[in-house]
């Protein structure tokens, strides 16, 4: 019986393992850690070619790599674990409670689309961030403060090119304007389409580190897009605008900003 349940263990614990690993290597798809992580693959396997032919001169230098590598794995995925880090701290476990009711979803849906509608057909460049679970506050406090409600009117006039707030990112909390003129980090993500620009990798760029939506019109070609999780989709109408908003802000779509969430472009 001890036999068994030692069996039973084993096999538990490899499954975990792999399982571990499969989800890590998704996380890390489509991103630079991955030719990182074939560099790591050829020092390995120069370790064992110079193990194998005792090349002693190699060998120490292949043991040096790994002594220090420890440490250099640290530095050099610095922000792809940060991003691990922040993705498993908006798991279910930690997140915490920001439903919001039909009422204050429809508003902020209807609200959001009107303004991308009339801001596409006239070609003008926008970046609308709406905050879930992650607080966005360091990125609110680089902008300009409104703290008003919501209206489609408003973010017309934000986003009206040579006016003060109309180049950054306007930030939504719940169904309420909290700032203009925002500032946000961009995408580091090198398979990104080059025919992108900044808004677009502003947009990407927030939503790799934090569960938020972000809504962007471009200027050049007047498409609307939306970036979740990281990923981005191009050239959406407002009916499909809007059926994508309604779903992810709705409660049960939390959970999908999760740490083994896939990451692809």
């Amino acid at each position: 019986m001890d036999q068994l349940f030692g069996a039973l263990d084993d096999i538990i614990d490899i499954l975990l393992v792999s399982y571990v690993i499969y989800k890590l290597l998704m996380l890390v798809r489509g991103t630079r850690a991955i030719q990182l992580l074939k560099g790591i693959m050829v020092i390995v396997i120069a370790w064992l070619f110079s193990t194998y032919f005792e090349l002693s001169t190699l060998q120490w230098l292949m043991s040096q790599a790994f002594t220090y590598g420890v440490l250099a794995i640290i530095i050099i995925f610095q922000p792809e674990l940060r991003r691990a880090l922040e993705q498993l701290g908006r798991g279910r476990l930690f997140n915490r409670s920001t439903h919001h009711d039909e009422e204050t979803i429809s508003n902020i849906v209807n609200e959001v689309v009107k303004s991308a509608s009339y801001l596409s057909k006239r070609r003008i460049g926008a970046l609308i961030v709406i905050e879930r679970s992650t607080g966005l506050t360091d990125y609110i406090e680089t902008g300009t403060t409104l703290n008003a409600v919501i209206s489609s009117e408003l973010l017309n006039n934000i986003f009206v090119p040579n006016t003060p707030l109309h180049d950054g990112a306007v930030i939504l909390r719940k169904d309420q304007i909290m700032a203009a003129g925002c500032y946000l980090p961009l995408s580091e993500n090198p398979f990104i389409s080059k025919e992108l620009g900044t808004r677009h990798r502003a947009a990407i760029g927030m939503t790799e580190i934090s569960d938020a939506i972000a809504v962007v019109i471009s200027e050049e070609t007047g498409h609307i897009s939306t970036s979740i999780n990281g990923t981005i989709e191009r050239g959406l109408t407002e009916e499909r605008l809007t059926s994508k908003l309604s779903t992810e802000l709705r409660p049960q779509a939390k959970t999908t900003g999760s740490f083994w969430q896939k990451r692809r472009i």
